[in-house]
């Protein structure tokens, strides 16, 4: 995975491996960024799954939503996670979005999204948002990064 200094001359980027850990490890809104037909922004922060084993980052969302749109139009997207506390830390880059809606794919992840955030399926809001993936309301974005632009200003 290309990485790229994001503040060259304040801190260090992120190896390779600090940016697996972070991406797995964090409870950080990702901050997705689509533009429309006619080129206007749309930046939307969701929950995330990062999946170590093949390098993609997941999102679920509603089949109807601006950034389902976006995307059903342009594949390319550009997204944020980091952290806002000092000393400050982040990964942002550009990837390629694929749409997943085969239940099959979609169910677990969004399974695994929620119990990272909520820390069980249990949760009354896990359950609201299981129903709409479960009743095929909701798709599963699939992120393939192309590049990382990474800092960490404790280094």
């Amino acid at each position: 995975m290309k990485i790229i200094d994001a503040s060259a001359g304040m801190g260090s980027p992120l190896s390779e491996t600090e940016v697996q850990e972070f991406l797995s490890n964090s409870k950080f809104n990702i901050y997705i960024a689509t533009t429309d037909r006619q080129g206007r922004p749309n930046i939307h922060p969701a929950w995330y799954y990062y999946e170590p084993q093949n390098g993609k980052l997941y999102t679920n969302t509603s089949k109807n939503s601006t950034k389902t749109d976006n995307i059903r139009e342009n594949r390319n997207l550009y997204l944020c996670i980091d952290d806002p506390n000092p000393p400050y830390k982040g990964v942002k880059g550009g990837a390629i979005c694929t749409i997943l809606e085969d239940l099959e794919l979609v169910i677990p992840i969004a399974e695994r999204i929620m119990i990272k955030y909520l820390g069980s399926l249990e949760h009354p809001t896990a359950k609201g948002i299981l129903l709409h993936v479960k009743n095929g309301e909701s798709v599963l974005l699939e992120m393939t990064p192309r590049f990382y632009s990474t800092w960490d200003y404790s280094k």
